[in-house]
């Protein structure tokens, strides 16, 4: 390449570059003062995972499945008595501690989608900052403060095809 060809294609770009900072500096600002002006997130946006304590069973899913290893369960086994004479005695699992380490998770949402009896939420908060990395364990009470940000899940597409467990409960019996 001439040296004239390089001097020619410096001056058009350098000019360009100008022009293209030039409009810049004349366009509004798209920056939010955060304090003072909460952003507007999306409406299933990710942000601490809310506890539905009422729902636990202490099934441990969403330790075993956490890769982060940050939830921490304990529980214990209750006996309730039979409810009809001859009838056994049942148990059941009584929580007894549920802990997130947000110092730890990575927000991966397993938990969320493992938990099969629909403890676990996302919630949108997101200003839960701590001054002390340890305050970032947060236990069941803490979690469950959450669950009142929970959104309403969408309705369902009136479309769609019905569960398969629907489906399979309205199936004829098979002839003997």
């Amino acid at each position: 390449m001439s040296a004239d060809r390089r001097q020619t294609g410096l001056v058009p770009g350098l000019v360009k570059g100008l022009a293209t900072t030039a409009r810049t500096l004349t366009r509004p600002a798209h920056t939010h003062e955060y304090p003072d002006a909460a952003p507007e997130l999306p409406p299933r946006s990710r942000g601490v995972i809310a506890l539905l304590e009422e729902n636990c069973t202490s099934c441990m899913l969403c330790a075993r499945e956490c890769p982060d290893w940050c939830i921490y369960i304990d529980s214990h086994k209750e006996t309730i008595p039979a409810t009809t004479p001859g009838g056994r005695d049942r148990q059941r699992n009584v929580l007894d501690r549920f802990a997130i380490d947000f110092s730890l998770c990575m927000y991966c949402g397993i938990c969320v989608e493992v938990c099969p009896f629909d403890a676990l939420f996302w919630s949108p908060q997101f200003e839960y900052a701590e001054t002390d990395i340890r305050d970032l364990l947060h236990e069941k009470e803490r979690l469950g403060e959450w669950m009142p940000t929970v959104p309403v899940p969408a309705a369902l597409d009136p479309h769609a095809a019905d569960p398969a467990e629907l489906a399979a409960s309205e199936k004829p019996a098979r002839p003997p």
